[in-house]
Formats: C-alpha cells, structure tokens, sequence
C-alpha cells in the first residue's frame, strides 16, 4: 500500500513541477538558442557565401568604433538594447547570417569579430522566456554528439561550429574540440587496412541486343568500378591490379587505367585482365600527402558486356589482387556486388632500399628504352633503343608502334622511317591551328599510331637519315647467342608537342607499343615506366658520362602462340615408317573451313613434303588406298605456314642415335642469318655434332640444339618456280643437315620412341606447331615381332613335348 501511494505522489510530483520549470528544446540543426563559452563571429549582415542555417540572425550592432577592450561597456549597451520584441517568437525570425569569423578558439582581432560575453550568457530564465510559448518536446532521443556546421569565408571552410540548442540563442563549443578541414581536403573513408586496399563494386547492368531465350547467351551492359587506396606507410609504385573476370567479359572501356593484356579495346577478358595506372602510376601515403584522396586513391570505371549472368546474380569477377612485387593479397571478401581484399607488405621478399625517386630498371625478353636527349619548348629530340635479350629471341624487319595520348606528331626520323607519310591529320587538325608558319610537307608522319620501320644498309652512312649507331640492318634483331653487336637497333626522331604541354619540362612518352616480326616470336609489351635517366659515355674519350633529360623503358616478353597463330610448323618421319605425319591441318590458321577438315590429319608419302599443299591432294588419296588408311572425309585442311621443318629419326642404336633435320621456305621473303632450335629434354644433352649446321647445345633453355647456317650458308631462300612453271609446282627453300647424338648420360636405359622426338622446336624464335601424334612401327616391324613370338613358342612346346 505504501509503495502505491509513494508512485501517486510522484505522479502528482511530475505534473506540479510542469507548471514551473520551462522545458529545454532539443538539438536541432540550424537554430540557435543558447551562448555559451566563446564565438567569434562578426554582424556584417547577410552574406551570399554564407551556409544556409547563419540566414536566420539579424543584423547587430554597429561595433566599428567601439574597441574591443571596451567590449565590456559595449555589451552593456547592446544588451540594454534587447527587450522582448527583439527576442525570436518563432524559428524563421532569425533575419541575416553570420558572414565572417576570423579565428576561432584564438586572439580576436579588433574590429572585426565580437564576443559573447556573460552578460546575456547568465540572464535568467524568466526574462528570456517571458512572451514565449514553450517550445514541445521531441520525441526523439538526444543525440549523442552535437550537431557540426561549417563556417564559410570566401567561399573556403575555416572551420566547424558545435551547435548546442537549449535556449534561443547559439552555443558553439570551442573549435579546438572538433575537426577543422581545408578546402584541398576531404575527410578520408573508414578502411581498416594497413596496406593496399583494393575494391571491385558492381554497379548496374542492362540488357542488350539481341533479346534472347538463352539466358546463357544473352549479353548484358554492365558498369562496374574498380578501387585502389593506399591506406599503409608505403608509396605504391606503377600499381597494377589484377580483376579474375570469368562471365566472358568484353571490356569496352576502362578510365584511369592502361589494360596490358590487349593492345586495344573492346577487348575480351573473360579469362581475367590486368590494368595498370595511367596518368597516376603511383599511389602516395597518406601521411605524406596530408590525407589528400586524390593522391591516394585510383579509380577505374570500366564499360562492357558480360554473358549470362541475369539479375538478382551479380557477375562478380573471380578474385582482386595487387600483381605488384613484395605483397600479398588474401582471398577477397565478397558481400553482394562488392569485393574487397587489403594486400599487404610480405615481410619475407626483401625490399631494395633506393634513393632515387623513378623506378629500377625491368628485365624482360625485349627492353625498349625511350630517351630524351634535347628538351625545347615546343619539341623534343628522343632516341628509341630496343634490346634484344632472350637467347632465342629475334625479330625480322621489325614493325615498332605506339599511340601518341596528347597530341603529338613526328617531325624528322633518322635511323628509321615511317610506313606511311601522312600529314593530313595535322594540317586539318589542331597542330595545323597551332604551328601554322610549320611547312607540314617535310613532317614525317602526324599519325596517332605511327607504324615504323628500320631502314636497309644502304643508308648506314647517310648523313640525312642515317648515321646512327646500331641502325639500318633492314629490321633484323638477332639473339645475343648468333651475335651480340646485331642484337640492338637504334633510332633518333624530333617530336613536336601540342599546348598545353608547351614547357621543356612537360615531357610525356608514347603508350601502348607493340613489335612484330615476319615470322618471330610473339611479343607482349607491358606498360611504359618512368626510370633512372641512361647515361651516356663521351664521344670525345673523355672520362665523363652525360645522362639524359628523361627515361622511360617498356619491357616485351614472348608469349607463347596460339593454336592457329604462328607462322611455322613441323612434321614427323622416322626410319620405322614409310609414311610421313604432315603438319597439322590449319596449323597456322584458316580462313574457311566449310570446304576442308579442320580436325583431321593424313599420313603423306616422304616425297610430298618437297611440294606445295595443293600439289598433295592426288598422292596422298593414292597414298591412303595402298597403305589402306582411313581416308577423312572432307580432306584435312592445309597448314597455311611460310616455314615448315620435317625431323626424321635416321638410326637409333644402343649406343647413340641420328637425325635428319630439314627447313623448307614456302614464303616470298628470304631469310638471312636464320636459326633453328630443337629442346629434347631428355636425350638432347647427348648431343654431339651437326654435320651441315653450325651446331650448339645451349644450357638456357635446358637441352635445346641451337643451329644456323654455315658462312656462305646462311641464306633460306624464298620459293622459286619449277623448270617447267606452266606445269611443275613451285619449289621451295630448302636446308639440311644431319645431327648424331650418344646415350652416356642414360646409362643402360633403353630409349623410347618419343624422347627421340622434340618438345618444342623453334625457327627464328618463333615456337613452331608440332604434330598431335608420332610415327608408329609399320606393318614389316609388327610382321617380324609376330614371327619372332612364333618361334619362341614353337621352341618352347618342342622343350616341353620332348623333356
């Protein structure tokens, strides 16, 4: 009973003091109630740069001749000054904005800002509430932290107020008690990750042309971002990233970001891509940039088309990881359409300290390097240099490329030359505008994608175009194996620069390059860095380098063909078979094969391999029908090559072995100081000599023949027409030579037929097609096996019948 009425008394209690105490308003944005500590804030009136919320004050006093050491009178007298009428009765009856406030939390310059002093922060409440209504209480839970408002002057943000509202009049909190940001900054997302923190976020996705009924086959447009932050104390250097697309992608358009899997776009990266900076290569820490996002951070937006994935799915890629060396990344964490992975420093690789500021120099197979020598206003003078460094590496009469990103066009070359003179581009375009005193029928070429060749011997010592060292050798690159002088080339170009770029320092290389050959490996170029500058040795003899204005290098490896891409093939022969394994039907490519089989191959009789395709047809149906092969229906299909080698096994004894290689040029371009390589991993160590070859066994890569041409020899001709061209087919190239090999290394183990073979074989560097399957013992050794089985059976039923 006692504990009832004690709870009606305080409900009595509640309701008594409703009628005393006046209520507090909650915080609210934007209308100040309360002073409270300190504000320097200055009454100039309203303010077009001012925030929205200072709108609502009125205009105060004019304090320009009252001192700041006599605030004190002079708050007397303004406060003697406020009486009801001028309180708020309402919310919007605040009238001008606070404008200007030149320091905040510190020393008050005179004249220019006033302080709210005790005087009208202690009046009491029944003076400051005497004609108001009480405001009603919000039903909302007070917030945890005060409501922040920036001030502004001109335009910049100076700092953040702390609003308060328990009366009508504002409390700002001292400003040192909150943050302060200046107008080159942004407050930094909450990533928590001491390293690289990589994100992939799919955005939206609509369906294209055609409509299909296959939802597998239906392509979809989607757009998708990809994030790179530098949350760790390390800068990042030339960032790549590497996105595991797997829904048969075509990528159509990626900002920010040079793919360095295909040479352009739209491109297919349904296997995955790589994507590399550009124009921002590195990525500074935050702490050396002040928090600075935009130097911090990379983002890519990327365009493109996917397959068969319809919502609700997302068509997330497969992973996320930095390819940089010395981090790793772990398995990225999926939510929905986003993706993230933090890649960390591995304390494990030993990171080089340098005190340069670019990057170290790359190995790679192919090292172009791009070196400013001369620096003017409107040009410079650049010197290509490219490296051959594999030891099987070559290249034919080189086609070097790239794509000008700003503007640029080629004035004079020497050492090399364009394929095409064009100046078009540049007399209706911008650089006609600009240079327009220029005599633009001298210009060597203004396309954006120039195409440049090296030029013949001839012109070595022509003061004009040539006169370079290490140029004019018709385009040929050789290994440093054949010969290590023959393995650079060099040119030289004047490039004139477009505005804005119109300042000696404002130097920026080509990108995109590719280097392709005749009949060369494949090369794939990554993207062009920014390194230490060469250095030069005096031309004078003189114990002194000069180093370039500026050096940039791009680093091509060889990349292994594609089925149906290379340039040369190879077919099989051996001692045990009268039959020939041709090389494979569209070894290198078709264009139709609606009229041949593209799957099949047919045995060939030896003497066919010495004519062209179109001339084996009748002889390998007759062929077929004596050895009564199976006969493919349609025909295979030709290989379409411009070199083919046949390997022949001769012999094979118990103490070594011997075979017959043979090059055929079915193209119409001779080849000069050509090569050919064989890798037999497991009997190519026993190689001892080659007989019309200028034979070599190579330790890199393991147990691989390295052969040329003898001197004099050195030439594989072209095809030529037969004695009788109106009738006889045309003949082609032909070299050959015979190559023996011993069996020390294996000891006592017998060899089998396909270690005899090669795993791979090249010529002139390029990986040539092999065949699918080996030559097989014919009938007269299945024959004599079967006779020997006989006998011995015979023998042993006479033994057992007898003894």
């Amino acid at each position: 009973m006692a504990t009832a009425v004690k709870g009606i008394f305080k409900g009595f209690k509640y309701t008594i003091s409703q009628f005393f105490v006046v209520k507090e308003r909650e915080i609210e944005i934007g209308y100040p109630t309360d002073v409270k500590h300190l504000a320097h804030i200055g009454w100039d009136g309203a303010s077009g740069t001012a925030p929205s919320w200072m709108s609502e004050f009125k205009t105060g006093p004019d304090f320009a001749t009252t001192s700041i050491g006599n605030s004190g009178s002079a708050l007397s007298t303004w406060s003697s000054q406020v009486s009801k009428d001028s309180l708020p009765q309402s919310r919007g009856s605040f009238g001008s904005s606070v404008t200007r406030c030149l320091e905040i939390g510190g020393g008050v310059p005179e004249n220019d800002c006033f302080y709210f002093g005790e005087s009208m922060q202690h009046q009491s409440r029944s003076a400051m509430f005497r004609d108001m209504a009480s405001p009603e209480k919000k039903k909302h839970k007070r917030n945890k932290y005060p409501h922040q408002k920036e001030l502004n002057l001109d335009n910049t943000i100076v700092g953040v107020l702390v609003v308060k509202q328990t009366a009508n009049f504002v409390e700002v909190v001292r400003a040192q008690e909150v943050p302060i940001y200046s107008s080159g900054t942004k407050p930094l997302p909450k990533i928590d990750c001491n390293g690289i923190f990589l994100t992939y976020a799919f955005e939206s996705r609509v369906k294209e042309y055609p409509y299909l009924k296959n939802v597998t086959a239906q392509p979809w447009a989607f757009k998708s971002t990809a994030t790179i932050t530098n949350a760790g104390l390390y800068e990042l250097k030339n960032w790549k990233i590497f996105i595991g697309f797997q829904n048969d992608e075509i990528l159509v358009s990626a900002s920010n970001a040079v793919i360095t899997d295909v040479d352009e776009l739209p491109a297919s990266v349904g296997n995955g891509t790589t994507l590399s900076g550009f124009p921002q290569t590195d990525l500074k820490t935050s702490v050396l940039t002040a928090g600075d996002l935009d130097q911090i951070q990379a983002k890519v937006e990327m365009k493109g088309s996917l397959f068969g994935i319809r919502p609700p799915g997302f068509p997330m890629p497969k992973t996320i990881k930095l390819v940089n060396d010395g981090y790793k990344c772990p398995t990225p964490y999926r939510k929905g359409g986003t993706m993230s992975a933090c890649c960390v420093r591995d304390l494990k690789v030993k990171v080089k300290n340098t005190t340069i500021k670019f990057l170290p120099r790359l190995k790679g197979d192919m090292v172009i390097t791009y070196d400013v020598l001369q620096a003017y206003g409107n040009n410079y003078l650049a010197q290509v240099t490219m490296d051959n460094r594999h030891p099987l590496g070559r290249l034919d009469h080189w086609n070097l490329t790239w794509e000008w990103k700003r503007g640029e066009f080629i004035d004079s070359l020497r050492g090399a030359y364009t394929r095409r003179k064009d100046t078009s581009q540049c007399m209706y375009g911008e650089a006609g505008q600009y240079y327009k005193d220029l005599d633009f029928s001298r210009v060597m070429t203004c396309e954006k994608r120039p195409i440049i060749g090296d030029l013949p011997p001839q012109r070595e010592k022509d003061k004009d175009v040539g006169n370079i060292p290490f140029c004019c050798r018709n385009g040929t690159l050789l290994p440093t194996t054949m010969n290590e002088t023959k393995s650079k080339s060099v040119f030289q170009m004047q490039v004139y620069k477009m505005p804005p770029d119109l300042n000696r320092t404002a130097l920026y290389p080509p990108e995109k390059w590719r280097i392709v050959g005749v009949v060369n490996p494949q090369y794939k170029c990554g993207q062009i860095i920014r390194v230490d500058p060469t250095e030069f040795p005096d031309p004078g003899g003189l114990q002194t380098v000069s180093l370039a204005i500026a050096t940039w290098q791009v680093v091509c490896n060889i990349t292994r063909p594609k089925k149906g891409e290379t340039r040369c093939c190879a077919s099989f022969s051996a001692y045990y078979n009268d039959s020939v394994v041709p090389c494979s039907a569209c070894a290198c490519g078709c264009t139709n094969t609606r009229r041949c089989n593209a799957k099949e191959q047919l045995l060939l009789p030896p003497e066919t391999l010495l004519v062209p395709f179109a001339n084996r047809t009748d002889k390998a149906v007759i062929w077929a029908k004596i050895k009564h092969f199976k006969l493919p229906r349609p025909l295979p299909c030709p290989d379409n090559c411009r070199v083919s080698v046949n390997w022949h096994v001769s012999s094979n004894h118990v103490n070594g072995w011997a075979a017959h290689v043979t090059l055929f040029n079915w193209g119409d371009i001779d080849f000069a100081d050509w090569f050919v390589a064989v890798q037999l991993d497991i009997t190519g160590v026993g190689f001892q000599k080659a007989y019309s070859f200028n034979g070599t066994l190579l330790k890199e890569p393991n147990a691989t023949v390295f052969m040329t041409g003898l001197p004099g020899l050195n030439y594989l001709v072209a095809k030529t027409n037969g004695t009788h061209p109106e009738r006889d087919p045309k003949v082609p190239g032909k070299q050959q030579s015979v190559l023996s090999f011993h069996k020390k290394h294996l000891g006592n183990r017998p060899t089998v037929d396909r270690e005899l073979f090669p795993t791979k074989l090249f010529f002139n560097g390029e990986e040539c097609a092999l065949p699918s399957i080996l030559p097989e013992a014919g009938a007269a050794c299945a024959a004599a096996n079967f006779k020997t089985l006989a006998f011995l059976a015979c023998i042993t039923f006479l033994f057992i019948s007898f003894f």
